[in-house]
């Protein structure tokens, strides 16, 4: 164990010292490494919004958090904000502000919301900006300090507006179907959606 827990290493040592324990300090640099690896890829994960992988089909799903994010806003009101976001290839799950359990019906007009603007097969369309012109457009932004001076701003029609990196579908059509597996809560105050969708071409 070369957990600290917050103390300098320095002190670390000199308390061990006093209980006759030595510390093993090339295991710690080795354990301290392999933290900042892990700690490192934890962020280079949030900031390309959660993406296991830019193929085609997280593309899809990536977008579909979008059609996702809007239609809770829709259907449960302005309090949700995105809280954390994990895609692969297979599915998306979503986390969201809501304090109480998204009911069957509120989960069946969600669906139905994200299903229409997939229909409707809208153009998603890509814009980079300023931080202040995006805020002023009415994009929604979620993590406000980790953005640099200018940002991707990925419009959905009237439908959507979000600040993202992206990558995403160029338009709503190639999405297929939008299915809501599960809804469940992720933490205090914060509710979890897993989904999947079936593009035309799958």
């Amino acid at each position: 164990m070369y957990e600290t827990y917050g103390f300098p290493i320095e002190l670390t040592v000199e308390m061990a010292k006093e209980c006759n324990f030595s510390v093993d300090m090339k295991g710690y640099e080795e354990a301290f490494a392999k933290h900042q690896e892990l700690s490192r890829h934890g962020a280079e994960q949030k900031f390309k919004g959660g993406l296991a992988d830019h193929s085609e089909a997280s593309a899809r799903l990536h977008t579909a958090t979008h059609l996702l994010h809007q239609a809770l806003r829709m259907v449960l009101g302005d309090h949700v904000e995105q809280k954390g976001s994990n895609i692969t290839a297979e599915r998306l799950r979503f986390d969201f502000s809501h304090p109480d359990k998204v009911t069957p019906e509120q989960l069946k007009q969600v669906e139905d919301i994200v299903n229409k603007v997939i229909q409707e097969d809208v153009p998603v369309v890509c814009e980079e900006m300023s931080l202040e012109d995006a805020r002023k457009s009415g994009a929604i932004g979620l993590f406000g300090n980790k953005y640099g001076e200018r940002v991707k701003v990925y419009s959905i029609g009237n439908f959507s507006k979000e600040i993202c990196g992206g990558p995403h579908a160029q338009h709503t059509g190639e999405l297929g179907a939008f299915k809501i597996l599960k809804e469940e809560s992720s933490s205090r105050g914060v509710r979890r959606i897993k989904a999947v969708i079936q593009p035309k071409d799958a």
